[in-house]
């Protein structure tokens, strides 16, 4: 039984979802759940993470939380603030290979603070009829990129559309493609934070020694973009996808629906941009787009747990990927039908997936800007050593890592 029912008999869950796509389709899975029982009355907050973040400050968080995961979100996990949610039916279900990912945020030892609920592949998007039309395969090596990259520019096609006025979409793409097809990412940022404030030129691992080569070969393929991809914004690539401009487009799946409005029979595919010569290095790039969570300040915790079972029954968050062009993060999950995503289908079966490494680190090191400078023309090693810099700083800076005994005992 819920306890501590609201006025008309009904306990009032206040959900947390601003992801504005997808508002029509939550607000109908709201609506169904409010009229499949008579205990709970969920209401959603679509107000954004700012909005929530200060509810945390106030002790007036909200009841449930749906919200891409972030460094943000995460902040609210490795202060231990969210309930453990490991014992829910929710939790049960999530494929194993995926919490390494969302450690990569941080945690409170002891707990699952957070459950995936929908996670984006990216990857490279492809013209498949300009493939066809020059013979070309989808690259499996770099090597095999570069010569079909030489082959579409001898034939007068632009090979890679790109928009390096937008930070964003360079570090989306460029930048976290050219490092995630080259090395383990999890691996990477584990030894990284090991090195805490000694990350520098004579340091284990870092940024100058690891991510040197990746970001070479990043700045060969920019080689082979429009000439005016400088001054070239996200918009103007979708555009020029959909009017057949360019063979390929370091972009994700939410490109589709825009390019789609121009030309909304076009034939495109993904593929993992290949970065080594060893096809067993592909993989593509993934982000916890969303992520459940309930706040221990939270004034209806068990409400809020029931509302979340709900929306992780397979029929709801199952339809929801499938709306989003998402990946299920639950076992025995079908991918989604649409061939426009089936390139990376295999991957993400496999588990041959990274997070970003642009998202990696706090807002406070800007990895945007230092993509994007170094594909318009910075000396990487220069940029490199800076994010050595920062990490070393940031990381004299901060806090130790709390856990539900040091929480308890006030420490």
């Amino acid at each position: 039984m819920l306890a501590g029912c609201s006025a008309g008999g009904r306990e009032t869950v206040r959900f947390a979802f601003s992801k504005r796509e997808a508002l029509s389709f939550m607000k109908e899975v709201v609506d169904e759940y409010n009229a499949s029982q008579d205990r709970v009355r969920v209401e959603m907050d679509t107000s954004g993470v700012d909005v929530v973040s200060a509810s945390f400050v106030r002790g007036n968080p909200p009841d449930l939380m749906l919200s891409n995961y972030n460094y943000e979100i995460a902040r609210f996990v490795q202060r231990c603030a969210l309930v453990d949610l490991s014992e829910t039916q929710a939790a049960a279900g999530i494929r194993d290979d995926l919490q390494p990912l969302m450690e990569q945020y941080g945690s409170c030892e002891g707990r699952i603070s957070a459950l995936p609920y929908s996670v984006m592949a990216a990857s490279v998007i492809y013209n498949k009829e300009i493939f066809a039309q020059n013979d070309l395969e989808v690259p499996q090596t770099w090597d095999e990129l570069i010569e079909a990259c030489e082959t579409l520019k001898a034939a007068g096609v632009v090979p890679i559309y790109a928009t390096f006025k937008e930070d964003w979409t360079v570090a989306q793409g460029w930048y976290d493609y050219a490092v995630g097809g080259s090395l383990d990412v999890i691996d990477f940022f584990d030894a990284l934070a090991a090195e805490g404030a000694k990350v520098g030129p004579d340091s284990e691992v870092s940024f100058q020694k690891d991510f040197a080569e990746p970001m070479d070969r990043m700045i060969q393929l920019a080689s082979y973009t429009n000439p005016d991809a400088a001054s070239r914004a996200y918009g103007d690539g979708n555009l020029a996808m959909a009017n057949g401009e360019a063979a390929m487009y370091l972009q994700g799946p939410w490109a589709f629906s825009e390019i789609a409005k121009t030309a909304q029979d076009l034939e495109l595919g993904t593929f993992p941009l290949p970065m080594t010569d060893d096809p067993e290095d592909l993989a593509v790039r993934v982000n916890m787009d969303l992520a459940a969570m309930i706040p221990e300040e939270g004034a209806h915790p068990e409400a809020a747990r029931d509302f979340l079972e709900y929306l992780f029954q397979p029929e709801i968050i199952e339809a929801y990927n499938d709306s989003q062009l998402g990946f299920a993060p639950t076992e025995d999950a079908p991918p989604p039908d649409d061939p426009r995503v089936e390139g990376m289908t295999t991957y993400y079966d496999e588990a041959r997936i990274y997070q970003g490494p642009s998202v990696l680190v706090p807002k406070t090191i800007p990895v945007f800007n230092y993509a994007q400078a170094m594909v318009l023309g910075q000396d990487p090693a220069a940029t490199l050593r800076t994010m050595d810099a920062d990490w070393a700083r940031l990381a004299f800076r901060a806090p130790a890592p709390r856990s539900d005994e040091s929480k308890e005992s006030g420490e």
